[in-house]
Order: C-alpha cells, then structure tokens, then sequence
C-alpha cells in the first residue's frame, strides 16, 4: 500500500485538519463524559454500574487499537478510518439515544470500537504524508490535541448538562465526525495493491479474550476489600493466569501467521521497544499526576472541585506547549535529548509534589504541576515520532498501533498500583493527614519512575532516524 504524492498544501491542509478533528473528539471523549457522569447516572438509576461506563469503552478501545493499525497496514489508512469513524458516530448516536445504564454501557461499547481507529489512524497517515522536519512539528500539534481536550472537556460537558442535556455531549461528535469524514475521504488519495489479504483473525479473536482478562482482573484487584475477599483473590488469580496464557498462545499464533496483527518483528527493532517501554512507564506516571493531583486539592487543601480543576490548568496548558516545541526542535535536539530533557523535568516536578503540605503555598502547586505538563509535551511528542521514524510505510500502522495499545496498558498498570497505595482513613471519608502521607507515597513512587525513564532514554538509539526509513522505503519501492 503506497499513498499517492500530495504535492498540493491545500490537500495536505484540508487531510490535517480531519485528522486533528478526530483525534480531538477522541480525546475529549474521557473528560466531557466524566464530567457528565452524575446527571448521567442520576437520570438512568445506574450508580452501581458507574465504572462500567468508562471502562467498557477503555476495555473496546486496547481491543481495536492494534487491530485498526494492522488493517490500515493492509487496505489502506483512508478505508479503515472511515469504517472506524462510522463505527464510533454510530455508538455516540446510540449512546445519546439510550433510555437504560445497560444500554449505555452497551453503546459505549461500540463508540470505543471506533475510537481505536480515530486514536491510531492519524499519527500514521501524519507519518506517511510529511518529511521527518515536517512530521515532528505536525505531530506536535496533534499531541497537544489532548492537552487542549484536557482543559475544554470538563468546561464543555458542565455546559452542556447545566444548560442542554448530558446526551448532547455525544450528539456533538456527529457533525464534527461527518465532516474529518468528509475532509479525508475527498483529499487523502491512496493506491492499494489488489491482492487477496490474510486477516488474522485467530490473532484478532485471542488477542482480545487476553485482553479481556486482563482489563478485567486488574480493575478488580482495585476493588479487593469488598465482597467474598477469597473468592475476589482467586477470580483475580484466574483472569490474570488466563490473560498470561492466552498471551503465550497470541504470541505462537503471530510467529505462524503471514500476516500477524502485531508483527513481532517490530520488537527486534532497538528504537520501537525502546520508545514502548518509555511509553509503558510515562503512562504509569501520568496517571500519578492527572488522577491524584485533584484529589490533594480537594483533599488536602480541602478545596472544591472546582477549584481544584482551575489549579489542573497550568498542567493543562504547559502540555500541549511542550508538545509543540518539542515538535518545532526534534529535528535540531534529536529524540534522544528531548526524552531525557522531558524525564528531567518530571523528575523535579514529581519530587516538588512529595514535599508539599497541607499549609504549602498553592503557587509551588501550580509551579510543579506545569513541570510535569512540560515534560509530559516534551515525552509524550518525542515518542511518537520515533515509533513513526523507525519503520517503513508497510508497518507504520501497526507501529503507532503496538505503542498506543502499551500506553493503555501502562495507565491500567498505574490506575491498579496507585489505588492500592491510596488510603484516605475511614470508610467514605476523608482524613487529611492520612491522605497527605498516602499520596506523598505515591509521587515518591512517581518520582522514582522519573528516574527510570531517564535512564531509559540514555539507552535510546542516537542515529538518526531518518536514515532507516529513507531505506526502508527504498525496498519496499523496490
């Protein structure tokens, strides 16, 4: 599969902005729904089934995001994000219509289906359509994406249940969603060769009972102390051996297979694994900071939500201003430096956060919460041009894919091990200085983790990128 040459400013114009579409209604998806989450559960009498609304659409999206990038490896990036697109309005429009919890957990289900296309698809065709210059800087700005949907999710979604419906939040992604659709398919001209394609299903289909398994047994290990605790501990014992076992199995099935979903050959490859577990441990510690740092405000601070979501506001801005400058200078620093300038950054500003108190000035939160959005910019943007940079056309999708699925992965890694440090004193309620050293504990362990991810990105490879892929490309021409 070869992209046609976009030679027109304008095309290549009209491609970015579909794409930036889409990764924002992907983006915005977590925050403007959690946002919604009382009105929601209040109108449709499903409080105990609170968590299965976001989760179900987490659980879908790890299934497809590899899955989306093998098949855009395979019939094209414009057909399969199309499909994915479709996928995810369809589930939005459903999810807008549904009269019960179960039908909105059903629905959720078939939007995250989609959203693994609309969070893959685009750093791959941005990889296929520019130069490396080009791409850093395009990638930049389609990172700082998440940042900006950090800060309009939770304003948007107030609004909309205060002054229109909480189901409107889902409507709004049909006209923003037709017209990426729109954009790409009259823009993006691709050539695919015409021969019989081998889809893995068998990969497709244990894949995603791994996966299953997993999600599930980790979400429940959080939630240990209620119910049958022995009976808790040995379902959790199960899931996990069975993800770990039909891991074992995906992985024979891929080296059999002519067309593995993950091609395990990727991993061989220095600057890949090397990006992957950069991204594995980023993630671990971007769930430390975005989820625990609120709850010190209200917490700790004793400050209202809405406070404490205004304070979130320097890390809101700073990261998508790393990303863009992390963009603008890749080409002259080089991935390397860029990642360890990043980790260094996080390091000050987690170890900042563990000698907070409850009577600290709110200014060195606010200080240390912009660090960590600077360097969360700096990483988060390095790594994806790599993972891009490092493989030819031919395997780009399944590149981006492989490392989008391990981020997931890193932040339900995180999620589990912070919620097991967390302890706020007495049964629904919260005691101040029980909560204070919890999370101390927590950033420390974040901290830590800086530290890892700098060292990590000492072993990263120093050629430059560029070169590869100029001979990838060459025989894959060929």
């Amino acid at each position: 599969m070869n992209n046609e040459a976009v030679t027109n400013d304008a095309t290549k114009r009209k491609i970015t902005i579909a794409l930036f579409v889409a990764t924002f209604l992907a983006a915005i998806e977590g925050t403007i729904v959690g946002t919604a989450m009382p009105s929601i559960t209040r109108e449709l009498q499903g409080i105990e089934k609170f968590s299965w609304i976001i989760s179900i659409y987490l659980l879908a999206t790890v299934i497809t995001t590899p899955i989306f990038g093998k098949l855009s490896d395979l019939y094209g990036r414009k057909n399969v994000f199309i499909a994915g697109a479709i996928i995810f309005l369809t589930g939005s429009a459903l999810s807008g219509l549904a009269q019960s919890i179960d039908q909105l957990i059903w629905f959720r289900a078939v939007q995250g289906l989609g959203a693994g296309a609309l969070i893959t698809i685009p750093y791959t065709i941005i990889g296929d359509l520019y130069n490396f210059e080009q791409r850093a800087k395009i990638q930049g700005w389609l990172s700082s994406i998440w940042g900006i949907a950090g800060i309009s999710g939770p304003l948007v979604g107030g609004l909309f249940v205060d002054y229109v419906s909480w189901r409107a939040i889902f409507y709004m992604n049909i006209p923003f969603g037709i017209a990426a659709i729109y954009l790409l398919s009259s823009s993006l001209k691709e050539s695919i060769a015409k021969k019989k394609q081998h889809i893995d299903f068998p990969g497709v289909i244990v894949f995603s009972l791994a996966m299953i398994c997993f999600l599930y047994g980790m979400s429940l290990i959080d939630t240990r102390g209620s119910g049958d605790t022995s009976a808790s501990v040995l379902l959790i014992a199960a899931l996990l051996l069975a993800a770990v076992c039909l891991l074992a199995w995906f992985i024979y099935i891929e080296k059999k297979s002519p067309e593995p979903m993950i091609p395990l050959e990727l991993f061989k490859n220095k600057t890949i694994s090397i990006s992957n577990l950069e991204s594995f441990l980023f993630c671990i510690l971007v769930v430390a900071v975005t989820f625990y740092l609120p709850l010190w405000m209200q917490g700790v601070y004793n400050k209202s939500a809405t406070y404490s979501g205004i304070m979130m506001i320097p890390l809101s801005i700073t990261w998508p201003l790393g990303s863009i400058l992390a963009g603008n200078l890749i080409a002259r620093a080089g991935l390397k430096k860029l990642c360890f300038l990043g980790a260094i950054i996080l390091l000050i500003g987690t170890f900042g956060f563990t000698t907070l108190h409850a009577d600290s000035a709110m200014l060195w939160f606010a200080v240390y919460s912009a660090l960590c959005g600077l360097g969360f910019g700096f990483i988060s943007t390095s790594i994806t041009i790599a993972v891009t940079s490092a493989v030819g056309m031919r395997m780009r999708g399944a590149a981006v894919a492989s490392n989008n699925f391990i981020r997931t992965i890193g932040q339900t890694v995180g999620i589990t091990i912070f919620g097991l440090m967390l302890h706020t004193g007495k049964a629904n309620e919260i005691e101040p200085a029980i909560l204070q050293v919890s999370l101390h504990r927590i950033f420390t362990i974040a901290a830590i983790i800086a530290i890892v991810i700098i060292a990590v990105a000492f072993i990263m490879p120093k050629r430059d990128e560029r070169d590869g892929v100029a001979a990838q490309q060459a025989n894959e021409a060929k």
